[in-house]
């Protein structure tokens, strides 16, 4: 069966059982499990039973995925170990995914093992399999001194002052080495600046104080003016590479050798360049090896060599404008080449370029060796270690496949950017990926200094708290571990080992959220790789000690993050992005910074963005004002009206100060007394319902009407009366009357209907006594009984829909018990609560 369909059904079969398990998790997690715990003490031990299990297979698991790699696998018992080794696990499915995607390649044939194969076309490794299953058990961390300790010229670790280049020549030089090494600041900020390469120029003074001078970059100006030889721009016939079994690759590890290979180098026109690099036992990295080839040959310099320095040599090839050099993914070996042999490459063609330009589905070294060569590259030895001498048999087939095979893709590549480029030079694909290629060569080494404040730079714990930090760090946390990591710095930098070699994130993250008590705690903390932190345990648990005891005062992790990046105000970012409204000249802007902010919103059409740019709102009634806080009052009383019609003496009420002291006027009521602040009681008197006036005249005008005298005795001192309509004596004792005599009327009637009802009660009680004694009777004579035809019967289900509305009708008829209402027979109405509202209730059982 074909590889990739028995593939394809695998991963249906995987795909399908992963989302019936996503789909079981997220339904358990959708419940209220914390209730559930509660509610069933059953229940909470079979969730702790299964988390138990749950725990006990995923710490098993992340062993097994962790066996042969250097990374360690934490042990998990209850999901406050997850948030503490979060940094160590991801650690470890980082890894296991590596395998997964080399081993899927692997499967369905996209990259294969180099083992020999049945194709005569395809390359493969003439090797055999025990070698290599014996060097992937120490291919990554070999055990062997360190090479930078015999370096002529050792790498500093410790300098503040900018890196210097190491040339003492300068080959193919259009400006000199002495000037070309002036020390000058970068108006345009660049990305050697970091993380503030978007900040203006109001901020030059802050790049003053964190960042130093640097060194240009020596061949910055003939990169910049370069121009490619004519061959570049014309297409020929590829030049096939030579058979890889017939020809071999010479290992360059003297000086002479490197001169002798540097006559051969003067006379090709492309030649091809690789490098393998070593970042875990030195701080910066260590350059190990370098590839170049010809059309004709192969080498391979071992570049740490204690004269390596001198390779610089090489920049009478390297630097030559005439020849093309050709690498793949050139961004970090152009740093790499300046910073430990001062080699610069002028005349860079990055074939990763030509193969973003043509949009290929892959742009690595792999897939152009396979698309074009047929050759299946092993990439497990881009991370092995390239300190090893002397190089093993498979590593230095590696290392020369890199460039064997290059200049022929070079070629092919070459062909297809002309044959699909045009004259517009936005569709000049050559023109692009050469431009491109300028900009690769152009990067310089610098040095960082490490900055304990702010954690920024390559070293700097900044990235690391916001990348791998999980949860919340308190301020003596924070303290203790911003303490370690410049602790680990110092100590990588003095021993000159990788950071992580010292001790790895996950366990800083560790140590800071544990804060062990006594140095023990401290060195169980510590894997079994980091010796030289169990080495300095005892000074480093005083540091954790001081840390801790400064954080108390020290500042939060909000705090500092906060002032990592100045405040811009919109004018400083308006210079920012528009430069054209800086005059330089003058000093002054030609364009005002309010002319470049909108004053309403793109989105919401015609809103203020701001509160400043809103309109002021419009006083109706600026003249009326009033201290009294009852608006509703006021509208009754139609002061907004005709407030300047009314008098003291009308409808207005009276304000009596509880103070007994006298009030004062307020001009804006005109003459209408008003409180000081003190307290009142607003009184509205009973509503009454007035006989209706025989005529127009007998009625008389609310603003007219007099004030009621019996309100005025009947009120306190604090309180304020609300007048009613006037009425006098005779009417008012009519009324009283009238109301007693309906009162009694409806009292007498009231039994009347209660008496009625208990007598037609009685009597149906009694008609129903004799009924049943009549049936009683006739059950007694009649012995047999005829059963119920059920087959005769009507349909229940299926009842007419006319019987089903009268029985509806019935329903609705009947009264319904009340329990607030009076009763001929029964207790006493229930008292209506003042809280109630309509709605839904309902009983639940525990």
């Amino acid at each position: 069966m074909d590889s990739s369909r028995d593939f394809k059904s695998i991963q249906e079969k995987i795909q399908k059982a992963l989302i019936a398990v996503t789909q079981s998790t997220n339904r358990i997690a959708a419940e209220d499990l914390s209730f559930q715990r509660t509610s069933n003490p059953t229940i909470a031990e079979d969730l702790d039973d299964a988390s138990s299990r749950l725990f006990a297979l995923t710490s098993s698991l992340l062993k097994s995925a962790s066996k042969n790699t250097d990374v360690s696998a934490p042990s998990l018992e209850d999901a406050d170990d997850v948030d503490v080794h979060w940094s160590r696990i991801v650690d470890v499915v980082d890894t296991l995914l590596e395998k997964a995607d080399t081993s899927l390649d692997e499967y369905t044939g996209a990259i294969k093992r180099k083992t020999a194969s049945a194709e005569p076309t395809s390359v493969s490794l003439p090797i055999n399999n025990k070698s290599r299953s014996s060097l992937d058990q120490s291919i990554r961390r070999a055990n062997i001194l360190k090479p930078q300790n015999t370096f002529e010229i050792k790498p500093d670790n410790q300098a503040t002052s900018p890196w210097k280049p190491l040339l003492t020549t300068k080959p193919h030089a259009v400006v000199p080495l002495e000037q070309s090494l002036d020390t000058f600041t970068d108006e345009a900020q660049t990305t050697q600046y970091g993380p503030f390469i978007s900040l203006p120029s109001a901020f030059e003074s802050y790049l003053e104080a964190n960042y130093v001078y640097s060194y240009r970059h020596p061949y910055e100006v003939e990169i910049s003016n370069l121009e490619y030889p004519e061959a570049v721009f014309h297409p020929k016939e590829p030049t096939m590479y030579l058979p890889f079994e017939t020809t071999t690759a010479t290992f360059v590890n003297t000086y002479e050798g490197v001169l002798q290979m540097l006559e051969e180098l003067r006379g090709a026109k492309e030649i091809a360049i690789d490098t393998e690099h070593h970042d875990f036992r030195s701080y910066n990295g260590l350059l190990s090896l370098m590839q170049i080839s010809t059309r004709e040959k192969d080498w391979i310099v071992d570049t740490l060599q204690p004269w390596r320095h001198k390779l610089q040599v090489l920049n009478e090839v390297f630097a030559d404008p005439k020849i093309v050099k050709v690498l793949h993914g050139a961004y970090m070996d152009i740093i790499w080449l300046q910073r430990d042999c001062g080699l610069y490459i002028v005349g860079l063609f990055d074939t990763f370029e030509a193969a973003s330009a043509l949009q290929y589905p892959g742009r690595s070294l792999a897939y152009l060796l396979k698309r074009f060569v047929n050759f299946d590259a092993d990439k497990k030895y881009q991370l092995a270690d390239w300190r090893v001498r002397p190089i093993p048999e498979e590593m230095f087939y590696y290392a020369r496949s890199d460039t064997h095979y290059l200049l022929y893709i070079y070629d092919m590549l070459r062909n297809e950017l002309l044959q699909y480029s045009s004259d517009d030079p936005a569709e000049d694909l050559m023109r692009t990926v050469l431009e491109k290629s300028k900009e690769t060569s152009l990067r310089k080494h610098e040095a960082f200094p490490y900055d304990a404040q702010t954690g920024q730079g390559p070293f700097g714990w900044y990235n690391m708290l916001i990348r791998q930090s999980t949860g919340k760090l308190s301020k003596e946390q924070f303290s203790v571990f911003r303490a370690i990591h410049r602790w680990r710095d110092e100590v990588a930098r003095r021993e000159d080992e990788s950071p992580l070699f010292v001790m790895s994130n996950g366990t800083i993250f560790d140590i800071a959220r544990r804060m062990p008590p006594d140095p023990k705690a401290l060195h169980s903390l510590l894997s079994s790789g980091s010796f030289i932190a169990k080495r300095e345990v005892s000074r480093l648990f005083d540091i954790i000690a001081k840390a801790e005891a400064d954080g108390a005062n020290g500042p939060t992790v909000a705090e500092v993050i906060r002032k990592q990046v100045p405040s811009m105000g919109v004018g400083e970012i308006a210079k920012t992005l528009v430069p054209q409204s800086r005059n330089t000249d003058s000093g002054t802007n030609t364009i005002e910074t309010k002319d470049l902010v909108s004053e309403t919103s793109k989105l919401w059409g015609n809103v203020a963005m701001s509160s400043r740019w809103e309109q002021p709102l419009v006083d109706r009634a600026k003249s009326v004002q009033f201290e009294l806080p009852w608006a509703q009052f006021v509208q009754s009383a139609q002061v907004v009206s005709g407030i300047q019609a009314l008098d003291q003496s009308s409808s207005l009420p009276q304000v009596v100060p509880s103070d007994n002291t006298s009030a004062t006027p307020n001009n804006g009521l005109n003459g209408v007394v008003t409180p000081q602040d003190s307290d009142f009681t607003l009184k509205t008197g009973l509503k009454r319902k007035a006989p209706e006036p025989e005529s127009s005249s007998e009625a008389e005008s609310p603003v007219n009407a007099k004030p009621n005298p019996s309100l005025d005795v009947a009120m306190n001192d604090d309180e304020i009366a609300v007048p009613d309509t006037d009425e006098s004596e005779e009417d008012r004792s009519a009324i009283k009357k009238s109301k007693k005599a309906e009162k009694k009327a409806r009292k007498q009637a009231k039994l009347e209907r209660k008496r009625a009802k208990l007598e037609a009660k009685q009597a149906k009680n009694a008609s129903l006594q004799q009924g049943k004694a009549e049936e009683e009777d006739d059950d007694e004579d009649d012995d047999d009984y005829e059963p119920f035809d059920y087959s005769q019967a009507k349909s229940v289900l299926n009842a007419e829909r006319s019987a089903a509305a009268n029985g509806k009708a019935a329903a609705q008829q009947k009264a319904r018990f009340n329990p607030y209402g009076m009763t001929a027979e029964g207790p006493k109405p229930a008292r209506r609560m003042h809280g109630e509202k309509a709605g839904k209730s309902a009983t639940f059982r525990k």
